[in-house]
């Protein structure tokens, strides 16, 4: 057996609190690093807003995660993420007519309009593939812990 997958295998309650440990600490990152994109206000009001309502929605649950694991702050975690990846997405393929989405330059406009990328379409593709590492994580963990009926450690 790989080291990798004896990790994944760990037994018991320490492998589910590394497991949502994890979880949270993923979580959390993300809802700083959306707050400091918010402090920027590089985006306009109605991403700002739309980060800081992320930010309070899944900052409580990351607490909620790494103190005791529980059921409905990972659920919720999971589709925030999934949401998210919605959203990052929408941004990334481009609203409007202009099509050029997330761009903050006038020359990503330009650029996109010849068929080129995007200025920023490397770092929505890298925020897209977060988010739905930390809706895998959830998930993952909401597996777990729904396989094990003894859940004592759930909180």
């Amino acid at each position: 057996m790989s080291v990798a997958a004896s990790l994944g295998r760990r037994a018991g309650p320490a492998g589910v609190v590394f497991h949502s440990r994890i979880c949270a600490a993923v979580t959390a990152a993300s809802c700083l690093a959306h707050l400091w994109l918010a402090a920027g206000n590089q985006h306009g009001t109605w991403l700002n807003v739309l980060m800081l309502a992320m930010v309070a929605v899944c900052l409580p649950c990351a607490v909620h995660i790494w103190r005791h694991g529980r059921l409905r702050a990972l659920r919720q975690v999971m589709a925030a993420a999934l949401a998210m990846t919605a959203v990052h997405a929408v941004l990334l393929l481009g609203t409007g007519a202009g099509g050029t989405g997330h761009s903050h330059h006038g020359t990503a406009a330009v650029a996109a309009g010849a068929g080129a990328a995007p200025s920023g379409s490397g770092a929505l593709l890298a925020v897209i593939a977060l988010e739905m590492t930390t809706a895998l994580i959830a998930a993952t963990l909401l597996a777990r812990l729904r396989a094990d009926p003894g859940r004592p450690y759930l909180g």
